[in-house]
């Protein structure tokens, strides 16, 4: 439970432990017991020097960067205004924070803000950007299939985490997949709890939340839903580092179309080419083993972490993948997913009987029709550098 004081630090695991938890995830729950998070109530600014600079935006507002005064180390500080949903969500992303994959929460307190009550999260900085932006920035390099699965592995570690302790995120995205650092070996890191609900066996997951373009095809409905959710979002994500678009689109200006809402339900998708010509079967066959429509048919995180394309990444061919090249080309209209997804987030809170969207004549994919178009033409057939 949340608790209140000044004096006990935050501890995290080390060396010794961080491996355990990779091996044995079961194994190093147990041996590591996770600290009451204590919520200090003195003013944030005797320890830290709170500016003005933005470093993002999350579910419930922006993100600042502050300094630590005692060694001038940098943060990243959320702000949420204290109620109970807020205090939930600290507590599960605190209960998470020992995980080498997920966005560490450093300090809370709790403080009047603008005359207001708040919380105030002290996190590790972020600095390396989003996922596909740092794919997308590559320049010549290419991408490739087995970096696609380091990185999902990664991802996996996240998730392999949360659903030992039960917790389901509920929003795994790339916009909630950001790197530490702009350096090479910067780790991957999953943030965001705002959606995050505690689960058991008994009782499942009920209340749509999703961003539309990851959302599982139980939570377009009145199904209930659990940790499956992430596991088809895994599956969404895998999919766009292998090619450089999602599965499923919806009409621009629509945060989700019946077109879309449809195809998702009934798991229709494709491998176009040019871009999955190269792609190893076996990442297909783990792309349609994620994407089942129906949960109890989905792979579990266990079995995702155990999967050969996952778990012997030394194994997995390094093909040249068309990713970044794609990415780069189709730059607008990824932000305009990105802006559609944020908009989406407030619909998406609601039961789906009370969502209210027009009928549209035209639900494809536009961005898959418009490339296929260009294709046909022989413009745009080149084989990704090498």
């Amino acid at each position: 439970m949340l608790s209140n004081t000044q004096n006990q630090q935050p501890v995290f695991p080390n060396q010794q432990q961080q491996t355990l938890q990779q091996q044995n995830p079961a194994q190093f729950l147990q041996f590591h017991v996770k600290p009451t998070l204590q919520i200090k109530k003195n003013a944030i600014t005797d320890e830290y020097k709170v500016t003005s600079q933005v470093l993002g935006f999350g579910i419930n507002g922006k993100v600042l960067e502050i300094f630590q005064k005692r060694d001038g180390e940098k943060y990243a500080l959320k702000m949420l205004q204290d109620c109970p949903k807020a205090r939930r969500e600290v507590e599960l992303h605190w209960r998470a924070s020992p995980c080498a994959h997920i966005v560490r929460i450093v300090d809370v307190y709790e403080n009047l803000y603008q005359g207001r009550k708040c919380l105030l999260i002290v996190m590790e900085c972020m600095d390396g950007g989003e996922l596909f932006s740092r794919i997308q920035d590559r320049g010549d390099q290419a991408f490739t299939e087995r970096e696609a699965s380091d990185i999902m592995k990664s991802i996996g570690d996240a998730i392999q985490f949360l659903h030992a302790i039960n917790i389901a995120h509920r929003d795994v995205k790339p916009e909630n997949l950001l790197y530490t650092s702009k350096r090479p070996n910067a780790l991957l890191k999953l943030t965001d709890f705002g959606f995050a609900k505690e689960t058991t066996t008994h009782n499942s997951l009920a209340t749509p939340c999703y961003t539309p373009y990851y959302v599982a095809p139980e939570v377009l409905g009145p199904e209930k839903y659990d940790k499956s959710c992430d596991m088809w979002s895994l599956g969404v994500i895998m999919y766009i580092l292998l090619c450089g678009y999602p599965p499923f689109y919806s009409n621009h200006g629509l945060a989700i179309s019946p077109g879309m809402k449809k195809r998702i339900r009934m798991g229709q998708y494709e491998f176009p080419n040019p871009e999955w010509s190269e792609v190893s079967e076996q990442a297909k066959q783990l792309i349609r083993t994620l994407l089942k429509t129906e949960p109890t048919q989905r792979m579990t995180i266990t079995e995702f972490m155990n999967h050969p394309w996952i778990n012997q990444s030394m194994e997995v061919p390094q093909t040249p993948l068309h990713t970044s090249r794609v990415l780069k080309e189709e730059r607008d209209t990824w932000e305009e997913v990105k802006e559609e997804m944020t908009s989406a987030l407030a619909t998406m809170r609601v039961d789906y009987e009370q969502i209210k969207i027009k009928t549209i004549q035209d639900s494809s994919n536009p961005l898959l029709k418009r490339r296929k178009k260009t294709n046909s033409s022989g413009t745009d057939t080149q084989t990704p550098a090498t």
